[in-house]
């Protein structure tokens, strides 16, 4: 227990039972999502259209892990642009305030001090603070890159971590509607045991994700199951009535 002064009171609080629990791996998981809903989708919509055709599973499977391939390698490198493009846009904002902060500091001053007032801070505490804080350019700078353009530092290996995570994501999502197929001896057999798997893979996959992303769990599972099955449907139904 701790005790506080708040409102001229003397408060009791329990420490553990008020911590903050907030998710410090926010970029881990959206990557996870982006390569595990696309990797589920994609081959299983396209294990679904070729069994429409084949009977075989030898081109199904062969077909599957081309895709899979395909698909990592498109997903990961995809994810290594888009990471190393956000430390390239944050290095260039950071130049771009510090220029600022030594060509135009009584601008750069004002912003901070409306940063303040506009977080409910009166006018002469903001100027005190704005003043005591540009005493140290980089704590300046900082305050700027955090509260005025909302940015925070990305990690150097971010976008290494951000294309391995999300290929590896793909993978395990592809490998569900594939494996069926490669655990029977037709394609029949393995569309129905592929189709019960995956879809039971997809809400799993739409709880964790609706779990993760704050929406409301049922809406955001059935949203995304039912994404899979269309697709899987719409490229079965396709491919029968090319065939």
């Amino acid at each position: 227990m701790k005790s506080i002064i708040y409102q001229g009171k003397l408060k009791y609080i329990d420490s553990q039972r008020m911590k903050e629990l907030h998710n410090k791996n926010t970029n881990l998981i959206k990557d996870i999502i982006i390569g595990m809903s696309d990797g589920l989708t994609v081959p299983f919509a396209l294990t679904a259209g070729l069994s429409g055709v084949l009977d075989t599973n030898h081109l199904i499977i062969v077909s599957g892990f081309a895709e899979i391939t395909a698909g990592c390698i498109s997903m990961g490198l995809g994810g290594f642009l888009a990471g190393q493009s956000e430390i390239e846009h944050y290095d260039s904002e950071l130049h771009r305030e510090y220029s600022e902060v030594e060509s135009v500091p009584l601008v750069e001053l004002k912003e901070v001090e409306d940063i303040f007032m506009n977080m409910g801070v009166d006018e002469k505490l903001s100027k005190q603070v704005a003043l005591q804080v540009s005493k140290d350019k980089n704590h300046w700078v900082d305050l700027m890159m955090k509260l005025e353009l909302m940015m925070e530092k990305p990690a150097k290996n971010r976008a290494a971590i951000s294309a391995g995570t999300i290929a590896l994501a793909y993978l395990a999502g592809g490998f569900i509607p594939l494996f069926p197929y490669i655990v029977t001896n037709n394609s029949n057999t393995g569309f129905k045991i592929s189709c019960i798997v995956t879809i039971l893979a997809l809400i799993i996959f739409g709880f964790f994700k609706s779990k993760m992303t704050g929406q409301p769990l049922l809406k955001g599972t059935i949203k995304v199951a039912l994404t899979g099955i269309i697709a899987a449907g719409a490229a079965f139904l396709l491919a029968k009535a090319v065939s």
